[in-house]
């Protein structure tokens, strides 16, 4: 398959990092040579030029690690989108493409985290694909918060997809979202949307079977669970990664602060730590199971605001606040018989804007509906597995509309 280059992907005296091809599979431009004038550049575009989808999709996200630079430094977002077209180059001059859409950008970078994740130390250049993975993400986080949510939850319904890496997503997400409410310095962020992609690689592919194992787990499934902090954090000092705050991350975010979490049973009370782990149970919880459905997003809240003891929690209030009791992406039923999918979070953490899917009989409407759900007469009721809206969701169509 092959990408069509626009105008903006072609720029003068700058190397292309793909080659590039018209239509009947002639070379137009080979890898690494530039184009030298606007005549030039003419010719090529009126040849229909493009580049393979391979290839295409590898100068995507080559462009992430100035992205990364940017995002850590806090640019403002009118300074990073300036940042356009097809050089190979990440210096400081460095161009990249226009950024594709919010849907095409999450399916990207599923796709790659996946190919890592699955791979691990098989991976080619795994530390800094990673991070080009993790500095675009964070920019979708920033520029389009509860878009990126609708996506990734619905993505946890989809059983065609790797559960793993969705839930490593999400988690990431909700660490940088939650962290910059409670006013975390970048760095913090950073670390822990790194430990969240990774906490898991010591049993990526176990995590995906579990996910859609209707039979109980087996010992050798049990011991994998209990051992894969450990297991995660070994497989990133193989691949190079010497930062000790991510290790520890990965290695104790299932440790607890009353020392009854595992694999060793330590004490661990760091807020970094907590956010994480805070993020991890959630989009388990709200998962689907083969064995059972997705626990409701706001029973999961009220749980995690309570934290162990059933008292307040400083970490839980925060996280509750922040996300609300019904993520984007989740399905709900309203005062007046309707049912629909969360697209908003709203001021209040009750009252989320929902596009309304289907009438009171059930049936679909017309059209998707957007409805206030902070007025009485569309409040939510209660929030709905997946499969209790008998309606087939376009997330792109339903951005494009709220």
């Amino acid at each position: 398959m092959y990408q069509l280059l626009s105008a903006d992907a072609l720029v003068l005296n700058q190397p292309v990092s793909a080659n590039i091809w018209d239509p009947n599979g002639v070379l137009l431009l080979r890898k690494g040579e530039a184009i030298t004038s606007e005549k030039h550049r003419d010719s090529i575009l009126l040849r229909a030029p493009r580049v393979l989808a391979s290839e295409w999709q590898a100068v995507h996200f080559g462009y992430t690690t100035l992205l990364d630079r940017l995002v850590r430094k806090n640019e403002l977002l009118g300074e990073i989108a300036k940042v356009r077209t097809m050089s190979a180059e990440s210096g400081s001059q460095a161009k990249v493409p226009q950024p594709l859409h919010l849907t095409d950008a999450w399916a990207d970078l599923h796709a790659e985290l996946s190919s890592l994740l699955r791979q691990g130390g098989e991976a080619s250049q795994f530390i800094d694909r990673l991070l080009r993975v993790q500095a675009a993400g964070a920019l979708l986080w920033q520029q389009q918060a509860d878009n990126s949510l609708l996506v990734l939850v619905q993505y946890l319904f989809d059983t065609r997809l790797s559960y793993s890496t969705t839930h490593a997503l999400l988690c990431a997400g909700l660490c940088q979202l939650v962290a910059g409410t409670a006013g975390m310095d970048s760095d913090a962020q950073h670390r822990m949307g790194l430990a969240a992609l990774t906490m898991n690689l010591g049993m990526t592919r176990t995590h995906d079977e579990l996910a859609r194992q209707v039979t109980p787990v087996t010992p050798d499934q049990r011991l994998l669970i209990r051992e894969h902090p450990l297991r995660s954090a070994a497989a990133l000092r193989a691949l190079g990664v010497t930062d000790g705050a991510w290790i520890r991350l990965v290695e104790e975010h299932h440790e607890r602060s009353e020392g009854t979490g595992y694999p060793t049973g330590m004490r661990v009370d760091g807020a970094e730590h907590r956010l994480l782990q805070l993020a991890d149970t959630y989009v388990a919880c709200i998962s689907p199971r083969e064995d059972r459905g997705p626990l409701l997003s706001r029973e999961v809240a009220k749980q995690l605001y309570l934290g162990a003891g059933q008292m307040p929690d400083r970490w839980g209030a925060q996280f509750v606040k922040c996300i609300g009791f019904f993520l984007p992406g989740s399905y709900v039923s309203l005062a007046n018989g309707e049912s629909g999918i969360v697209v908003r979070r709203g001021v209040k953490v009750n009252a989320p804007k929902v596009m309304s899917l289907t009438g009171r009989q059930g049936m679909p409407l017309g059209e998707p509906v957007l409805r206030d759900t902070s007025e009485p007469a569309w409040a939510v009721q209660t929030g709905l597995p997946p499969g209790a809206v008998k309606v087939v969701v376009n997330v792109a169509r339903l951005i494009a509309r709220c």
